[in-house]
């Protein structure tokens, strides 16, 4: 009975984080955050790991200075760590936390290149491309994939002496794309 109990109230705060990022996805990034922060209160530093790695992972898109971005999604990281450390010591790791991975460090790249650190975005690159074998065929994989080679792409241009790209509001392609995948729950 306790065990069903804890399950509707993770699955509540899920529903809850969800209806958030339905705000942010809907343009009031302000309010998005002020509500984040909120369910950031809720779960602090000890709650569930899934729940930490979802509020920062969102939390992290709805921030307008790059700095803030990158330590919401340094956050998200630690905690899937942490998820994979609860779900090893239960000897269950499932594909789902760990085809994750691809998609934080993917975010991270971004991050770092937003903020001038090309070697630091690198190494997260190659941490994406080396867990993109973890992700089936489908929209997310194929999103993820998309946006480690746009942003290999801006490395390398931007390596070679090309000036970078303008970046007026957030990160932006090309072709106006965003960089990076369409953030999902975990």
């Amino acid at each position: 009975m306790a065990e069903r109990q804890d399950q509707s109230a993770a699955d509540a705060m899920m529903t809850r984080i969800g209806q958030v990022v339905m705000l942010l996805h809907g343009g009031d990034r302000e309010e998005a955050r002020s509500r984040f922060l909120d369910l950031w209160a809720e779960v602090a530093e000890e709650g569930a790991a899934l729940h930490r790695c979802t509020l920062a992972h969102f939390m992290a898109d709805a921030q307008d200075d790059p700095s803030d971005e990158l330590a919401w999604d340094l956050r998200a990281l630690s905690a899937a760590d942490e998820l994979m450390d609860e779900r090893g010591a239960e000897h269950q790791q499932p594909p789902a936390v760990r085809a994750f991975y691809p998609s934080l460090h993917l975010n991270l790249a971004a991050d770092y290149v937003e903020l001038g650190r090309s070697a630091a975005a690198r190494g997260h690159l190659r941490a994406a491309r080396n867990g993109v074998g973890l992700l089936g065929d489908g929209a997310y994989g194929d999103g993820i994939r998309a946006g480690i080679g746009r942003l290999e792409e801006r490395l390398d241009r931007e390596g070679a002496g090309g000036a970078p790209e303008p970046t007026p509001e957030r990160r932006r392609g090309p072709g106006g794309e965003t960089l990076g995948p369409p953030r999902h729950r975990p």
